[in-house]
């Protein structure tokens, strides 16, 4: 049995654990970094998905300089740039991109340019025409701001707009930007979302006549 979610003009997708699965190279990358600061890597892991990285070492080093943490930054986004090993789709990813193909959709991550291309390529994922990465804005999720140039971008109102999220600081951002917010995956099923799916296999999208489309479960 279908369950309706609403109606749309535009979906604002982000990438790591929505749309591509990228576990295995973060959780290489920020266990190391986490040793190398005496940090529990468990509790670092608790942090980091889905904010940029110098945001994360902020919560996580408070007394620390920020120059410090965007220039760890950027050495981390070489590496997990480099690092393309276990980076698959999510389930359900090719057939729905496929199904937004000619609806007004974007991409809108914590990652740079570069490392967007990198696992979206790896996943075998095209990318949308329409992308907001770190460049773009000037605060990491949670802040709406990404969010809110997305549909700016698209030419939307953010009512208007969903986001597809699988992180607390993704939702968050979603919320804040006042959008309804589909939560994907076991990150995203205790938050306060709209409505929650496992994985994108179980998202149907339906084009509607004005140009936007419905989004049902199951």
């Amino acid at each position: 049995m279908s369950t309706t979610i609403g109606v749309f003009k535009a979906a604002l997708l982000d990438m790591d654990g929505t749309l591509v699965n990228s576990d295995a190279v973060v959780e290489r990358c920020w266990r190391s970094w986490a040793d190398e600061h005496g940090l529990d890597p468990a509790e670092v892991m608790k942090v980091v998905h889905g904010r940029q990285g110098y945001a994360t070492m902020a919560v996580l080093l408070p007394d620390r300089p920020m120059a410090e943490n965007h220039a760890d930054n950027a050495r981390m986004l070489a590496q997990e740039t480099a690092d393309t090993e276990g980076v698959v789709p999510i389930a359900g990813a090719p057939a729905f991109l496929a199904a937004l193909r000619d609806l007004p959709h974007a991409l809108v991550t914590s990652a740079d340019a570069a490392l967007a291309r990198a696992r979206m390529t790896a996943a075998g994922l095209p990318m949308p025409r329409v992308r907001i990465t770190a460049e773009c804005v000037s605060a990491s999720k949670p802040d709406p701001e990404g969010f809110l140039k997305g549909a700016a971008e698209l030419g939307f109102a953010p009512a208007d707009c969903v986001v597809f999220e699988d992180s607390e600081a993704g939702v968050t951002a979603g919320l804040a930007a006042g959008m309804r917010v589909v939560g994907v995956g076991p990150r995203a099923a205790a938050l306060d979302v709209t409505a929650h799916i496992d994985t994108l296999d179980q998202i149907r999208v339906e084009a509607a006549e004005d140009g936007g489309f419905a989004l049902w479960i199951g």
